[in-house]
């Protein structure tokens, strides 16, 4: 147990200016309230608050917390008052030590539904004062570190799960990495005790086996930097089992595939020297590919910054390099608590980066719960950016304007291809949904789901644009290439042959295509046409195809009788298995479903745009029958996409007339995705509805009970 002279000069120590008097009476009052209260190890209680302080003492850290982390216990398990407090150690001491027993008396909850909860408690620590926080930590520090005390071992196991989930990230987000892997890793040891069992033994042995190596590598760059006329610190970081654990679990690797267990920090003495040792390092020694990040420039929202990068260094081994300067390896290890440092004097919690957090007091105050907090909360921290956090507690800053789709993408580009949901503060939101400060986010994925190309119009990060463009550019292409062989192998068949890859690679010179797949992508998106192919493969067909050619003009579509569903067109071009949007389009006029006849119209660029056979605005087209392309549906399966079908229809000007025209909908399994009444008259409206259905029997169907009902006065499906 730490002495009272002890305490006393470690604080002086780096605080001469320090008061010795209330330190000393610090001890003396904590001792006397706790009195014989014992801990669960049999040791007195006074001896955690006092190691609590030993703790912050290492972060260097003013008096007023020093004498906090000795009373913070007081008010909660003793007699002693706030009142009592203020008297003795002035209204700051008081305050601090008030915050630090409201944080006490609130059980964090580990489970999702509690995030709400969490972020509320979250702010109210920090708001009032980040020290508060500070000697919170600090107590959960110790508490770890004697967990094993506790006899029961649901407790353990309940303590070090809260650690987790709340504790670590929170020292992680103020920038106490030192603090954080700690926690982590005392967590780790009660949660998952043969695991970082397994690992430390196999630490051990690297250890007896590399210890030379490190030291060699750490002397051939001094050298290597001193040649440049760089000063520098090296020093080799060991990962923390836990981490080491994580990467393991996360990328599904075994602990001989890990490749940076080992992290060497360069310490400089400015921000010149960081880069110049970056240069150096990477002219020496080959990089390893997309393992360089420069948090200097950009730092991370906590204020963390390094240049990390990795090498193939001496002896070609695979080593990651941490480059700083002193300054900022103070912040990487303890954070805010860096700023704290008695040489400032302790910046005063209304300052700038807190500022956000004081403005939410009020709302705090006022809030019904933690739920309404967080809905009607709008934090104010810079205003060209958002921070929203992850059901586990992780922050992710965001451009103004973000929506979940750039949230999910920041968390992981696979998270983003695969989204098809978010709930938002525990509700179910559109994707396009801009993103609030403060908004709790989770992403529901899909393993069937790609990115849709409609995403382009609301994303506003880098990443998200770059990586949905590109999928829509490599899927497009795609698309193009099977709606082209499908169109090809059609005008290949109405002249009696077959296609073939060899007729087709001996023109490819011809149209000056790379390769077959692309001559087709070409003919799919419209920029070519199957007839100057089959020309081209067949110059001697010239002449027949003038006369008979590969396309349907109008008046042949419209005197060809309508048939059912299972009749099926063997000779037209299926467009089962294209995805609408990309080479095909579905006509906005005429709204074609499965079981319609229906005709393709080329655009150049865009591929096939679908219209059905009587669709008036074909009649446009009726002087480039090169553009016409007879198409047909492939229903042998049952369809299971819905599509949108147009519905035109009078009702009844009456109390309950629109209830029954969208029961009778729902009630035929049909779904409302539009509606817009276009005249307005005293007994009657009239509508355009549009309704999502599977095929034409299914729009059929729901017209037919639509006409059965009395405040319906007529229906037709629309065209044109």
């Amino acid at each position: 147990m730490i002495r009272q002279f002890e305490l006393v000069e470690r604080v002086r120590s780096y605080d001469p200016t320090a008061n010795e008097d209330i330190l000393n009476r610090g001890y003396v009052f904590a001792m006397k309230a706790h009195g014989a209260q014992k801990r669960a190890s049999g040791d007195p209680y006074f001896s955690h608050p006092l190691e609590v302080a030993g703790i912050l003492t290492n972060y260097k850290l003013d008096a007023d917390t020093i004498i906090t982390a000795l009373l913070h216990d007081t008010i909660e398990d003793t007699d002693v008052t706030h009142a009592d407090i203020e008297e003795q150690f002035g209204p700051q001491v008081a305050r601090l030590v008030d915050g630090v027993t409201k944080l006490t008396r609130i059980e964090f909850q580990s489970d999702q539904a509690k995030q709400a909860e969490n972020f509320r408690k979250f702010v109210l620590a920090m708001s009032e004062d980040i020290r508060v926080l500070l000697v919170k930590l600090a107590d959960r520090l110790h508490n770890m570190r004697t967990l094993h005390f506790i006899k029961r071992p649901e407790k353990r196991h309940r303590i070090a799960i809260e650690t987790m989930d709340i504790y670590a990230p929170l020292a992680e987000r103020i920038g106490m990495q030192e603090m954080k892997q700690e926690l982590e890793d005392l967590a780790f040891a009660e949660i998952n005790p043969d695991a970082r069992q397994s690992i430390l033994k196999r630490l051990d042995f690297l250890r007896s086996k590399g210890e030379d190596l490190i030291d060699k590598i750490i002397a051939e760059m001094l050298g290597l930097l001193a040649d440049n006329g760089i000063s520098a610190e090296i020093s080799g970081r060991e990962k923390t089992p836990y981490s080491m654990w994580k990467k393991m679990q996360k990328n599904e690797v075994g602990f001989e595939q890990l490749s940076d267990i080992m992290a060497f920090r360069v310490i400089v003495d400015n921000v010149e020297d960081c880069y110049k040792t970056l240069g150096v390092a990477h002219s020496a020694y080959p990089v390893v590919p997309g393992r360089f990040k420069d948090y200097i420039s950009t730092s991370k929202p906590n204020g963390y910054q390094s240049l990390h990068t990795g090498v193939f260094g001496p002896e070609r081994h695979r080593i990651e390099l941490q480059i700083r300067t002193r300054e900022m390896h103070q912040v990487a290890e303890h954070g805010v608590a860096a700023h704290w440092n008695y040489k400032q004097g302790g910046p005063s919690a209304d300052g700038p980066q807190y500022r956000w957090l004081r403005e939410l007091l009020d709302i705090l105050e006022h809030a019904a719960g933690p739920e309404d907090f967080l809905e009607h909360t709008k934090l104010e921290m810079f205003q060209d950016q958002v921070f929203c956090f992850t059901p586990r507690g992780d922050l992710i800053n965001l451009p103004l304007g973000a929506t979940p789709v750039d949230f999910a993408y920041a968390v992981h580009s696979e998270v983003g291809d695969r989204c098809v949901g978010a709930k938002i503060n525990g509700r179910m939101m559109p994707l396009r949904t801009q993103l609030r400060n403060g908004d709790q986010v989770e992403i529901v994925t899909s393993k069937a789901q790609t990115p849709s190309p409609t995403w382009e119009r609301f994303v506003v990060t880098g990443k998200a644009r770059a990586r949905i463009r590109r999928f829509v550019r490599l899927q497009e292409r795609d698309e193009y290439e099977k709606l082209g062989r499908s169109i090809l192998a059609r005008a290949f068949k109405d002249e009696g042959y077959e296609i073939a890859e060899k007729a087709l690679k001996d023109v490819l010179t011809v149209f000056q295509q790379p390769t077959v797949a692309d001559l087709c992508a070409q003919v799919g998106a419209g920029h070519l046409t199957a007839r100057a192919v089959v020309e081209a493969v067949y110059p001697g067909l010239k002449s027949k195809l003038d006369k008979d050619r590969n396309v349907v003009s109008l008046a042949q579509a419209r005197k060809r009788q309508p048939r059912g569903p299972a009749d099926l067109d063997p000779d037209a071009v299926s467009i089962k298995g294209l995805i609408p949007g990309m080479a095909m389009h579905m006509a906005g006029c005429c709204h074609p479903l499965p079981g319609d006849r229906i005709v393709g119209i080329v655009t150049t660029g865009r591929g096939v745009t679908v219209h059905t056979i009587d669709c008036e605005s074909l009649e446009s087209y009726a002087e480039e029958p090169d553009r016409w392309i007879d198409l047909s549906w492939d229903l042998k399966d049952v369809p299971a996409d819905l599509h949108v079908g147009r519905i035109t229809l009078s009702v009844l000007n009456a109390p309950g007339s629109l209830g029954d025209l969208s029961t009778v909908i729902a009630k035929n399994n049909g779904n409302i995705s539009n509606l817009k009444i276009t005249h307005r008259s005293t007994d009657f409206f009239d509508m355009l509805i549009d309704v999502e259905v599977h095929d034409v029997k299914h729009l059929t169907d729901i017209i037919a009970a639509l006409r059965a009902t009395p405040s319906i006065n007529s229906v037709e499906r629309a065209r044109g």
